[in-house]
């Protein structure tokens, strides 16, 4: 249903499968998610297999994004037994994908698989490697083996869906860092999306501060360089006044179709100031035919009047430095068509 419901809607890039599969109870025999264990009611690699297919068949557009589970076998562990040596290797709910290089998701379209594992800190549970003597020497190897081995040997790339920590305990901090460092950095590193951005959740707290604006600083600033910079924006703070325009001619236009679908199209429009002035606060505009309509628009406040379209400056990025550039995004219903007539503050490029 989600499928069909946002299928060609380009700000939905695929599914989640299942929040975390793993046992619950006190059973610590093998009764819960399994991977790799050929089970069809338990094994949550046939599983995602069947759900994945299922939503490619509707949307053969959409990554699916898989996650692991807790224990490969599916139950609780073998502590219980007092027996060491068949206690079976467990981790985060979700976070165990140790089994997918032998046992892979298959899907039918290629190049849609996404494992997705959730990582923790002492702050949801005190696993045992936090403790270990060589600790947080010790980390690598653990990612190594449970998720960032899927995507060293390029067997399919890696999203980390959640990772956070109150930091309340000094070695979350060192957690955190360390984990940073092992997604490596840009576009070759590994995906990742922090939980969470709101301040409620009990076991980790948020970006947010509780005021809900105001942001945690220290957990911003250990994950800041790992984030890929949006493109364009300028970084002058805004001036008192009306707009300064640039000289004309001062300015370049490119465009970029990002998708199109029945109906409509999504798109990036690149505007570059060349002159020798900042433009503060910047606007930019173009036309489309008639017919065409703005859907949606980001990095910028877009409307539409008539066939002029106005992208005016977001507030926290209100000057367009002399060098710098800006990328509006937008969808819009009708015809594919290139902005034509792009001006920056008035002026045509």
């Amino acid at each position: 249903m989600l499928a069909q419901r946002y299928a060609g809607n380009p700000t939905v890039i695929g599914a989640d499968l299942h929040n975390e599969p793993h046992a619950e109870g006190t059973n610590p025999a093998a009764t819960g998610a399994c991977w790799g264990c050929g089970d069809t009611t338990r094994d949550w690699r046939l599983a995602a297999e069947r759900a994945g297919n299922a939503i490619l068949g509707v949307q053969p557009n959409w990554l699916i994004f898989v996650e692991g589970v807790s224990c490969p076998s599916g139950g609780l562990s073998n502590v219980w037994d007092n027996d060491p040596s068949n206690d079976e290797d467990c981790g985060w709910w979700g976070g165990n994908l140790s089994k997918a290089g032998q046992y892979p998701v298959r899907l039918n379209v290629a190049n849609r698989l996404v494992y997705s594992p959730h990582e923790y800190a002492t702050s949801v549970y005190r696993q045992t490697w936090f403790d270990a003597p060589d600790y947080p020497a010790n980390m690598p190897a653990i990612w190594d083996k449970y998720f960032g081995y899927l995507y060293k040997q390029n067997i399919a790339p890696i999203m980390m869906g959640e990772f956070g920590s109150t930091l309340a305990d000094p070695k979350d901090k060192v957690w955190l860092e360390k984990l940073m460092a092992y997604t490596g950095t840009g576009v070759t590193g590994m995906s990742f999306t922090y939980w969470s951005w709101n301040p409620n959740s009990g076991d980790t707290g948020g970006i947010a501060l509780d005021d809900w604006t105001n942001v945690n600083t220290a957990k911003q600033a250990i994950l800041q360089p790992y984030l890929i910079a949006p493109t364009g924006g300028g970084t002058t703070p805004p001036t008192t006044g009306g707009p300064t325009d640039p000289p004309s001619g001062a300015c370049t236009a490119t465009y970029r179709q990002v998708n199109a679908w029945q109906g409509g199209f999504q798109g990036e429009l690149t505007v570059q100031n060349t002159g020798s002035a900042a433009a503060n606060p910047w606007s930019v505009s173009w036309t489309w035919p008639s017919g065409v309509t703005l859907g949606s628009g980001w990095n910028a406040t877009v409307t539409q009047s008539g066939t002029t379209v106005t992208a005016a400056a977001p507030s926290h990025a209100a000057s367009l430095p002399a060098g710098g550039s800006v990328t509006v995004g937008f969808t819009a219903n009708g015809t594919a068509s290139a902005p034509a007539t792009v001006k920056l503050n008035g002026t045509s490029c």
